[in-house]
This record gives C-alpha cells, sequence and structure tokens, in this order.
C-alpha cells in the first residue's frame, strides 16, 4: 500500500512523457510536411486567387488530418522507443524494477496511452479523415489537377457505365459529366426468368438538386408481356432509382472520402450489385479498425525494445524502431496488394498484420529482461 502512490506517480510521468513526446512529433512533422507542399504548390495557389485564410480553410484543413492520420501509427512507435530509450539510458527503468515493480506492471501506462491513442485514430478515420479527403480532393481537381491537364473536362467525365441496380435490374450508361451531374443515353432493363420484362431508353439525364431524383429527357418504356409489348414516350420522367450521383464519379479514392456510416451503405449497395470494387471497398473499411489497433501493437513492441539499456543508446533503438515500423508498413501495403488481386478476405489482409506483429510483441516481452 506504501508503494501505491509512487506507483501513481511514475505513472503519470511516462505516460506524460509517452503523450507529450507523441504531440511534439506529430506537430513538428506537420510543419515541415505544410512547408514542402507549399513550396510545391506555390504557383497553384497563385493561380487560384484564393486568401491565406482561403487556402487554410479549403486545403490545409484536408491536408493535415489525411496526413497525420497516414503516418499515425509510425510516429506513436517512433516516440514511444525515443523517450524510453532515454529513460533506459539514464537508468530510470532499471531504477523503477528495482523497486519491485514487475515489468508487466511497468507497461501499464504504455497500455493506458496506447489505448487513447488508437482510441484518437479510430474516431479520426471513422469520421474526420473522409470529410478532409474529401475537401482535399475538391481542391486538388478543382485548382491543382486542371492545371496540368490538356483538356480538364476529360477527368471528369465518365464513358460506358454499366452497373446492377438489384438483383434482377440493370444500367449502362454511354457517358456522364461528374461535375454537372448529367448523362446521355441512359438505359435500365429488368429481367426475370431470364426474359427481358422491362426496358427503358432516355436520350438524355440529370440529377435534380431540388428533389433529389433523376430527371430524364425523351424517354422510351417497353414493357414485354408473354405475346405482345407496351410502348410508352414520354417528354420527360422524374424516377427514383437506386443510384446517386456519388455512385456514378467511379473515383478510384472515392472510399477514402466516405464515412463510415456512409461507406457502410455504399458496401451494401455495391455487394447488391455485385460490383468488383467490393473486396477494394471491403479493405478500407476493415482497415479503419485495424489500423488504429497497430497503434497499440506498435506502443507495446515500442517499449519492450527500448526498455533494455545498450551501446549506441537511443540512436540504436530509433535505428531498430524505423526498421521495425518500416517493415510494418511494407507488410500492410503487401497484404492490400495481395487482397486486391488474389482471392485473400480483405478481413484477413487488414488483421494479419496486427496479428504477426502481435505475436511479436508476446515473444520479445517473454525475452524481456523482467
Amino acid at each position: 500500500m506504501t508503494n501505491l502512490p509512487t506507483m501513481k506517480r511514475i505513472d503519470r510521468y511516462i505516460l506524460s512523457r509517452y503523450l507529450i513526446t507523441f504531440f511534439f512529433c506529430i506537430l513538428l512533422f506537420t510543419l515541415i510536411a505544410v512547408v514542402i507542399d507549399a513550396s510545391e504548390k506555390t504557383e497553384d495557389f497563385s493561380r487560384s486567387g484564393l486568401s491565406f485564410s482561403q487556402l487554410i480553410t479549403d486545403y490545409y484543413l484536408g491536408f493535415i488530418p489525411r496526413i497525420d492520420a497516414m503516418l499515425f501509427p509510425l510516429f506513436v512507435f517512433i516516440s514511444v522507443i525515443f523517450f524510453t530509450s532515454r529513460m533506459a539510458v539514464r537508468t530510470e527503468i532499471i531504477a523503477i524494477l528495482s523497486s519491485g515493480v514487475s515489468f508487466r506492471r511497468f507497461l501499464l501506462p504504455y497500455w493506458i496511452g496506447g489505448i487513447l491513442l488508437a482510441a484518437l485514430l479510430w474516431v479520426a478515420n471513422q469520421y474526420v479523415v473522409p470529410v478532409a479527403n474529401r475537401k482535399w480532393a475538391d481542391f486538388e481537381k478543382k485548382y491543382v489537377d486542371v492545371n496540368m491537364a490538356p483538356n480538364p473536362q476529360n477527368t471528369t467525365y465518365k464513358q460506358h457505365v454499366y452497373f446492377r441496380m438489384d438483383s434482377g435490374t440493370y444500367a449502362t450508361i454511354k457517358g456522364y459529366d461528374t461535375i454537372s451531374r448529367s448523362g446521355s443515353n441512359l438505359s435500365v432493363s429488368t429481367f426475370k426468368n431470364g426474359k427481358m420484362t422491362y426496358n427503358l431508353r432516355a436520350m438524355s439525364f440529370r440529377w435534380d438538386t431540388v428533389k433529389n431524383k433523376w430527371q430524364l429527357n425523351n424517354v422510351v418504356e417497353r414493357r414485354f408481356m408473354d405475346i405482345r409489348e407496351q410502348v410508352t414516350f414520354s417528354a420527360m420522367r422524374i424516377m427514383n432509382y437506386s443510384f446517386k450521383p456519388i455512385d456514378l464519379r467511379r473515383d478510384t479514392y472515392l472510399k477514402d472520402q466516405m464515412t463510415t456510416p456512409e461507406l457502410d451503405a455504399f458496401i451494401e449497395l455495391e455487394r447488391m450489385r455485385g460490383s468488383e470494387m467490393l473486396g477494394t471497398l471491403l479493405m478500407e473499411r476493415y482497415n479503419r479498425d485495424a489500423v488504429p489497433v497497430s497503434v497499440l501493437v506498435l506502443t507495446l513492441i515500442g517499449a519492450i525494445l527500448s526498455s533494455r539499456k545498450v551501446r549506441g543508446g537511443s540512436g540504436f533503438h530509433l535505428a531498430l524502431g524505423v526498421l521495425i515500423s518500416v517493415s510494418y508498413i511494407l507488410f500492410s501495403r503487401f497484404t492490400h496488394v495481395f487482397a486486391s488481386k488474389s482471392d485473400l478476405h480483405p478481413l484477413l489482409a487488414a488483421w494479419t498484420p496486427n496479428l504477426l506483429f502481435g505475436i511479436l510483441a508476446v515473444y520479445l516481452y517473454q525475452k524481456a529482461p523482467k
């Protein structure tokens, strides 16, 4: 009982060093990243005609969360390695363990800090980062990519779009512009028992922003009965189809710009349609849960590795930490690509790095001097 207040102070000390070091590292990196990015996009910023405050709100409030979330686990790991190795060099860890504190008890503030930062990243991945990605992508398309493309309209115009609306209905679109939300030559066909029972063709269509429905122009509808056909002509029809303008963008990075509830709904829609991009969407969904857990796994690995006093001090620990963190990132990318190009389930691909490095953490803990 007499050691309890002392241990509370030690816990607060380790936890505060952990969080202060992490936020200092990520703040320093953010400043460096902003300076480098601003130097590369100086001409784009000047052409945009936006004021400094507009650049902050329209671009950097999207760029900063995006880049920080991407490297969040890496900076957690480096922060743990840095401040723990300094404690080891000053023999603080030896003094703590010599006082009768078990190594498992010593790791308690690392567990607390890892869980706090993992929860922070989890919330950011679900709601904050997708909004930031949307803001960043909109700025890039409007002010950056448009300056490099010889014909900017080609980047927004989709041709020959095919997809399934439900279990028996299929749609084809000859051309669609994602900016004006309008297209040409829409065809919707319904099949039952292998036979076409309904077909609609519209010369042009557009999204009605007031009614949140599709306006079809010059429409021909055919309903096929057993021995006859019913044809209906309409100058204009308002239709409430299951697909929306966001579904027709077919943007490679569209999944990154959806909040998790939006992504879940989109996954269900694409699953119903039998979409080829379902695996990529599932990988993004599972990664949003798996990556925050990696923060806790890397925290424990970093604490166990750097708690031992070795020759080379912090430099050796930092070099080893960078090597392990880079290995983790490369392995994560490998499983991601493997899931996209093979039959590996996205859930297994997303969680395999955590599983393997979790086993590594257990092994290092068993070998660590107690």
